[in-house]
């Protein structure tokens, strides 16, 4: 092993959910592994076509402020994608510790925090929904998708749900995933916003707030539903057995 990927273990240690990270790799391993494509090899699609979920969230997207944090990374830049620039100048754009501090939910404070566990699937749906409720975002809900079969039908709804939110900025896609399986570097959990989906590709953008380590990547369809149906290992504790989904907010009603 390296003396790069000594450290970038020991910082795993830490920090069971969220990339910022690597595998037992060769330092001269690729970035990205053959699942990834970087955003700047493949603007096509963005140039094209309305995209409008790129463009209402991917300017709120920052760095997971902790090793930790990435749900709150991500939940920070899609409300905030949501609700839109505030309109005046005294009004901050929210950001991930003015939420933290807003919701005062020590849970999710403690396992966001530098060295903390990460969250489950459950708990990333329990913490959305209590955003939505601090923020007095009354016309939003929050509802879940999590598959448990990599079959024909699942392939179809995934692809069915990606479709219908393409066509809108009213809702967003939080993801919850095994990150080295599109990465091809490190294997745990993590969350992060669907940026766009590129039907006639069957790809799907992911606007990535492991900014440490990554940039926003393309993957194939079935290689999202892999990377949601692929449990947490032994190695992240509390974590073990965690399959992904969707965590979907939109407009209530």
């Amino acid at each position: 092993m390296t003396r790069l990927t000594i450290a970038r273990a020991a910082l795993l240690c830490g920090a069971a959910l969220c990339g910022s990270s690597s595998a037992m790799a060769d330092e001269a391993a690729p970035k990205l592994g053959p699942n990834a494509t970087p955003l700047p090899a493949e603007t096509d699609y963005l140039r094209q076509s309305p995209a409008p979920d790129y463009w209402a969230f991917s300017a709120f997207v920052k760095p997971q402020f902790t090793t930790s944090a990435c749900s709150i990374a991500s939940v920070t830049a899609a409300v905030n994608g949501l609700r839109g620039l505030p309109a005046h100048a005294e009004d901050t754009v929210l950001t991930q510790p003015a939420l933290l501090e807003q919701l005062g939910d020590a849970t999710w404070a403690g396992l966001s925090a530098e060295g903390g566990d990460g969250v489950t699937f459950d708990q990333l749906a329990e913490f959305t929904g209590k955003t939505l409720t601090a923020l007095e975002m009354t016309d939003y809900q929050v509802e879940t998708f999590k598959p448990a079969t990599a079959d024909d039908a699942t392939l179809a709804q995934l692809r069915a749900i990606l479709a219908a939110n393409e066509e809108t900025a009213e809702d967003v896609l939080l993801l919850y995933f095994n990150q080295g399986v599109i990465t091809g570097d490190w294997d745990g959990p993590h969350v992060s916003l669907i940026g766009a989906y590129n039907a006639a590709e069957d790809r799907v953008l992911i606007l990535e707030v492991d900014q440490e380590w990554y940039i926003p990547y393309w993957t194939q369809v079935p290689v999202l539903l892999e990377a949601m149906l692929k449990p947490t290992s032994a190695e992240h504790g509390v974590l073990e057995g965690e399959t992904g989904g969707f965590v979907h907010v939109k407009r209530g009603g």
